[in-house]
């Protein structure tokens, strides 16, 4: 069959969702018969995959960037986005598409491509639409359940609901799905394939043998909770001199407010803002760390870093938050409420027991290899696509 796949994103771009767009068109090109027209962002690098052809909307050259989350540039380039696919469905013939795969907010689009043209669609559903743009813009929260409204109408209205958590596969319930099957994120980790590749982290910034990693890898949005996560070390640092955090991601502007927010916490020294690194080197970071943080504040989707950081090996430090408790339990990773004096305490308490991260991060590597690995996402986004064939 024919597909229209619709990733409202910057592609390809080594950060979130572009790669699990990456991972399911890799899939999905190895089907037979199947071919994909890909529609996505301006931006990013070149990709060639099997059986998938690349469409790119057209923006004027002012609009730059598009970031993750929610933002008025996004906004701007999802109305392009928006013309392009109903161009495209209408000069392919209207019915040449036997399915439309609509990643995140272009399942309004897909919506609409059905009521005009009557082509299926699968939502990809990475968050809750309706909580991104409330929590992001304030001023919007009164229109909350407007916006659940036409969440639900999506839902409903979708051949299948493909959520990556099970928060949003309850979310997706609630509204009516159809069909609803969970396809988790899995780690980007091939720890045999890197071995060799290891990254010098302490002598890149400069510590001794014997000085401990507190690791965040990740963008700098305001939903990561960073500002919890400096409040946190802050407390922490005078009793434990040999503790550094280290910071990996984030746009230059987001770096150089936090750098400044370290310094005015008094930790400057001790926090080492890195920018973003390549994935390929992502491995050689995590098993060089300590301890592996992610004190996310809001969302209820699980940070695809949590996979990673799992299959790491390494003990994780996270906020006792849906967002991460759909995935982490104690057995795995010390969960801690997200308010620093919390934080901070669960964070002095694993700095303080070497024995207790060690079983925590065994434990967390076991979990990511029986649950969160490339063959088991092959297994589960096939089997999908099997079902929903079955359907159209």
């Amino acid at each position: 069959m024919k597909i229209l796949f619709l990733a409202p994103e910057p592609f390809f771009q080594e950060r979130g969702t572009p790669i699990a767009v990456r991972l399911a068109l890799q899939v999905l090109s190895t089907r037979r018969n199947d071919t994909i027209d890909l529609l996505t962002y301006h931006e990013g690098a070149p990709l060639e995959i099997p059986n998938v052809t690349v469409h790119r909307i057209r923006v004027p050259g002012w609009i730059g960037s598009v970031g993750p989350g929610i933002s008025l540039r996004k906004l701007f380039c999802d109305v392009v986005f928006l013309g392009t696919a109903l161009w495209m469905v209408f000069k392919a013939g209207g019915r040449s598409y036997s399915l439309v795969h609509a990643v995140e907010e272009s399942v309004f689009v897909a919506w609409l491509i059905r009521k005009l043209f009557g082509i299926p669609y699968i939502y990809d559903m990475d968050s809750s639409i309706a909580l991104q743009l409330t929590e992001k813009w304030w001023l919007l929260k009164p229109f909350f359940f407007f916006f659940e409204w036409l969440e639900k109408l999506a839902v409903r209205d979708s051949l299948a609901v493909v959520p990556v958590c099970d928060a949003l596969a309850l979310l997706a319930k609630r509204h009516g799905s159809h069909r609803t099957f969970v396809l988790s994120d899995i780690s980007l980790l091939d720890l045999e394939a890197k071995a060799g590749t290891e990254v010098a982290l302490r002598a890149e910034i400069g510590l001794a043998a014997g000085d401990v990693i507190l690791l965040y890898i990740g963008n700098l949005e305001g939903y990561q909770g960073i500002d919890l996560l400096l409040e946190s070390f802050a407390a922490v640092s005078a009793d434990f001199p040999a503790a550094h955090l280290v910071v990996i991601g984030g746009r230059p502007d987001h770096v150089r407010y936090y750098a400044l927010r370290a310094q005015s916490l008094k930790v400057g020294g001790k926090v080492h803002l890195l920018g973003p690194k390549p994935v390929a080197s992502l491995s050689g970071y995590l098993r060089q760390a300590d301890i592996l943080v992610s004190p996310r504040v809001k969302g209820n989707n699980t940070p695809m870093k949590i996979y990673s950081y799992l299959h790491s090996g390494v003990p994780i430090l996270a906020t006792n938050l849906p967002t991460h408790t759909q995935v982490l339990d104690e057995t795995v990773a010390k969960l801690a409420p997200p308010e620093a004096a919390d934080f901070a305490a669960a964070m002095a308490e694993l700095l303080s027991d070497p024995g207790q991260r060690q079983r925590l991060g065994t434990a967390a590597r076991a979990l990511a290899e029986s649950r969160y690995t490339l063959q088991q996402f092959e297994k589960t986004l096939n089997a999908i696509y099997d079902t929903v064939s079955q359907a159209l």
